[in-house]
């Protein structure tokens, strides 16, 4: 199968490599190199090299890369997790517009580069709203590259392919107006669960938003007990 008919099914090619031999990125945040129109930000923790977990976050409609740095960047980081946010080609994910496409063709390009030079030992996907949705989506398609997904405020879980079997996290606001949560977090929770998956969901008394209390407790889920 071609790459581009693998992108078009929602597939991930790209692995981590046990000893990485590019140049290991400096903390902080630094932008990859993904050519014209392309946009993925890496948040890098202080300290050693790793192996270190990795946090992939899909922002949500007309969100931007840096939006989602602002979301989890600074509860992530401060857990030694690296994350990666890339930044949706169009106004939203290209599985939300129309079908698994362009954006899953530049995260594959910019995992290979993060795979490159960071040693990592486990890979979540997560996002937000429209994010949520894609990771979802994403997750179901790549669970043998993502063995954990985060999924605040979802609309919906649609994916082409089925691989692996990665396990859910989903949080959705009792009161959320944009993404009503009976139509969407419990509707998309139940339909995991009946498929057999490992689903973890949790609703809250508020609107259509993440806030940090929620990125934390994800970040519990996903990585065992808190830090500290």
């Amino acid at each position: 199968m071609s790459a581009s008919s693998r992108a078009a099914d929602g597939r991930l090619d790209s692995r981590p490599d046990p000893q990485p031999t590019g140049t290991a990125p400096g903390p902080g945040v630094s932008r990859l190199d993904l050519g014209l129109g392309s946009e993925a930000l890496l948040a890098v923790p202080p300290g050693g090299p790793g192996p270190r977990p990795l946090l992939v976050f899909f922002h949500g409609a007309g969100g931007t890369a840096e939006q989602s740095l602002a979301a989890v960047g600074g509860p992530a980081t401060a857990r030694d997790v690296l994350v990666l946010a890339p930044t949706s080609a169009g106004t939203t994910w290209d599985l939300v517009a129309g079908g698994p496409g362009r954006d899953v063709a530049v995260l594959d390009a910019a995992l290979a580069q993060v795979f490159s030079s960071c040693a990592i030992s486990q890979v979540a996907l997560s996002g937000f709203s429209d994010g949520g949705s894609y990771a979802l989506s994403m997750g179901v398609a790549n669970g043998d590259l993502a063995a954990a997904v985060l999924a605040f405020s979802p609309g919906f879980m649609s994916s082409p392919g089925r691989y692996g079997r990665a396990r859910f996290w989903i949080s959705h606001g009792t009161e959320d107006r944009v993404l009503p949560v009976d139509r969407c977090g419990r509707r998309v929770s139940a339909e995991l669960l009946a498929d057999g998956y490992d689903v973890t969901y949790e609703e809250f008394t508020g609107g259509h938003v993440v806030t940090p209390d929620l990125v934390t407790a994800g970040l519990d889920w996903w990585l065992g007990a808190p830090a500290g």
